[in-house]
């Protein structure tokens, strides 16, 4: 049987959530009593792939406990429990924070892109320090709403871009922002990945697996049948409703340093060399091109183009290597007014060029010591990063002011996939496009479940 359903704006509910907060702002914050204890107790949400290597990472830091597991799938549920029998085991994040509100100290979000937002604002209304998975939200609206509230009720908040604090994304900033390459006014990015179909939307529908609870997997998501190998447990990325294609799955991660680097703001223009929209999926090849307004680091205005997708990057002049080498799988070129600089994803040193010729670099002056590759240590220091600040130890690399915009750039771009060909002016201060038609993706509509 189809369960009924509800409809409810995406704005009222960010409202309301918002609203929510403020009367909770005054409260006592167990934080303060688990900066006193010297523990923090964490409430971990979604527990798939990416939400089993969270949880083990998080996990990881001496001073964690875990007192509760969340999934709508109960074999993810199994696993985790049988790394961590004591804490309790709920399908419903809604249920596990209304009854666990004074048992936790912080949340984790590992969830699917569509439910990072409703899950992530419940738990700061509750006051509860939030570290959430990339891309941060599935909207712009939940981007600049989560920014808000973190920022209103001073919460500690970490976005899950562990290499963020990797040796070479450290290297590759502290060269850019030293002037290595002079002014930059180009960074070129790539991914061959592809989170993207090019199939129309799925007919009929097939049995819900006994472990899986469909409705809560949906969440606030428009309601459609299961389908086997088309959402649960792996392809979900490649579906408007619940992901954000691959721009928002390795475009966050690769767009960081040079974001971060650059301190950029989001872009004033962005346009989108992609096939027309089916209504289902995202466009298997995208070529998003950025205009971002001058910052320090950069010339009057930088452009920023984006390749995914089976054959990315498209041959271009600026990524020809010295001695006809290959471009790394995935990476970014920046190109300044004195050379250019190629960083690799992931762990590979940067690479200095002038005049098609490589150049050595001097990493002694910015005191990081000798070059690390070691991901699974490297990629701890970013959670324990984010539980050491819920502690009082120190401050986050990547909190939601930081990367509420990072993600609103990555969606702007989602969103001109919609629009093949058209260049969309975004307007930073109202939060809306020039374009009227383009703005009614910023947001949408909660299914109430």
């Amino acid at each position: 049987m189809t369960k009924k359903f509800q409809v409810i704006d995406r704005r009222d509910f960010l409202k309301r959530s918002a609203l929510g907060a403020m009367g909770l702002a005054l409260a006592p914050s167990l934080l303060a009593k688990a900066q006193e204890a010297g523990k923090l107790r964490t409430a971990h949400i979604g527990l798939g792939a990416m939400g089993m290597e969270d949880l083990k990472a998080i996990a990881s830091h001496e001073l964690v406990e875990v007192v509760a597991l969340c999934d709508v799938d109960k074999n993810a549920l199994v696993n985790a429990t049988s790394l961590y029998p004591n804490a309790k085991t709920y399908a419903d994040y809604r249920i596990l924070l209304k009854e666990m509100e004074d048992e936790i100290d912080a949340v984790i979000v590992s969830t699917p892109d569509h439910t990072h937002a409703p899950a992530s604002l419940m738990a700061m209304k509750m006051d509860k320090p939030v570290y959430c998975q990339k891309p941060l939200t599935h909207h712009v609206t939940e981007a600049r709403a989560m920014k808000k509230l973190a920022e209103k009720k001073n919460l500690v908040t970490q976005m899950g871009i562990q290499v963020h604090s990797f040796y070479d994304y450290k290297l590759a900033t502290l060269l850019i922002q030293s002037g290595i390459i002079g002014k930059v006014h180009t960074v070129r990015a790539w991914s061959p990945k592809n989170w993207g179909t090019d199939q129309p939307t799925p007919t009929g529908s097939d049995p819900v697996p006994a472990n899986l609870d469909w409705n809560l997997w949906l969440g606030t998501a428009p309601e459609r049948p299961f389908k086997e190998n088309e959402y649960h447990p792996g392809n979900w990325r490649k579906v408007l409703d619940f992901g954000c294609g691959t721009l928002g799955d390795m475009g966050v991660h690769i767009f960081d340093t040079p974001y971060n680097a650059l301190q950029l703001d989001v872009p004033m223009t962005i346009t989108n060399e992609c096939r027309q929209p089916t209504g289902y999926g995202f466009p298997e090849n995208n070529i998003v091109t950025y205009e971002f307004p001058a910052t320090p680091y950069t010339a009057e205005t930088l452009k920023w183009v984006w390749y995914d997708g089976p054959g990315a990057p498209a041959d271009h002049e600026d990524l020809k290597l010295p001695n006809g080498d290959e471009l790394p799988d995935q990476g970014a070129m920046f190109l300044g007014e004195k050379g250019r600089l190629l960083l690799p994803h992931f762990q590979q040193l940067p690479k200095w060029i002038v005049d098609g010729q490589y150049k050595e670099f001097d990493v002694t002056p910015f005191n990081l010591g000798a070059p690390v590759k070691d991901y699974a240590g490297e990629s701890k220091k970013h959670y324990h990063q984010f539980v050491d600040a819920c502690l009082g130890k120190g401050e986050c690399s990547a909190p939601f002011e930081y990367s509420a915009r990072l993600t609103e750039t990555i969606l702007l771009g989602v969103i001109a996939g919609r629009f093949p060909n058209q260049t969309l002016h975004w307007n930073s201060k109202k939060a809306k496009f020039a374009e009227k038609e383009a703005n009614k993706y910023l947001g949408g509509k909660y299914r109430k479940f």
